[in-house]
């Protein structure tokens, strides 16, 4: 397989399907990474008369380079979110994270480190 030489580190031309590009460490690719875990996603919406900000908990089902999406054990709920809104992400676990490419850490860690 040809890759291509970035900063003195020689990196595969293509990725192994189901996996994520080592390079790519963009919030919808660690949501990826964390599918089926719990969420608390924080959002703000601006020049919102009914509220300004406002807290999503749920299940990671999906994520994109512009939504997630999330469903709420509790009620069924399903939500489709839009990343322009997102302020943060917390986690009540160990999250899966891929080191962008070239870290020297290895291809994937867990936070908190075990």
């Amino acid at each position: 397989m040809q890759g291509q030489q970035v900063g003195g580190v020689q990196s595969p031309s293509q990725n192994l399907p189901g996996q994520l590009p080592l390079e790519e460490s963009y919030i919808e690719n660690i949501l990826r990474l964390n599918k089926g875990k719990v969420a608390t996603v924080y959002m703000t919406f601006e020049n919102n008369r009914e509220w300004n900000a406002k807290v999503f908990k749920g299940i990671i089902e999906a994520a994109g380079r512009d939504h997630l999406v999330l469903s709420d054990p509790q009620t069924g709920m399903r939500y489709l979110l839009p990343m322009i809104y997102l302020d943060y992400i917390t986690f009540d676990e160990e999250i899966e994270y891929e080191y962008p490419f070239g870290s020297g850490a290895g291809p994937a860690a867990s936070y908190p480190p075990r």
